[in-house]
This record gives C-alpha cells, structure tokens and sequence, in this order.
C-alpha cells in the first residue's frame, strides 16, 4: 500500500497548488481489488478551480493517474466530491 500513498500525496499536493484555501484539501484513498479510488474533497469556492474549465483539470488530473497506474500496474479514478 506504501505505493498509493505516494500517489495519494501526489494527488493532495497538486490539489492544494490549485486551490485558494489548501488546508480544506482532502483525499480520501478507497482500495479495492483491481482499482483504487481517490476522492478528492475541496471548499465549495474552490470546485471550479479543481474541475477547469470544460473539466480540463480534472481530466489532466485523471490522465496523470492513469500514467502513474500504468507503471504500478494498478487502476486509478478520480472523483471530485462537492
């Protein structure tokens, strides 16, 4: 599990570089079998911020998580909580 936890902190790192108020930045790591998923749960003013516009954001966020489980030979999702 110490492999996800450096995606996790991956994860919460960049968040908190995007957002205006970094300490209501929290990611909450859910392992299963095949896939772990990382809900990432920011302050209501900063969802804009995290989604992008169009969602480009969010999907660049996605599609780093896909490279780096790709090389851990893991599944990673991405879901953006309000």
């Amino acid at each position: 599990m110490n492999e996800s936890n450096g995606v996790k902190t991956l994860l919460e790192d960049i968040a908190k570089a995007l957002v205006d108020t970094p300490a209501s930045v929290a990611v909450n790591e859910v392992a299963g079998e095949h896939a772990t998923v990382f809900e990432l749960r920011v302050a209501e003013s900063d969802l804009g911020k995290v989604i992008g516009k169009q969602g480009r954001t969010a999907r660049s966020l996605r599609t780093l998580l896909t490279a780096v489980g790709t090389k851990m030979n893991r599944r990673f999702t991405l879901e953006i909580l309000e």
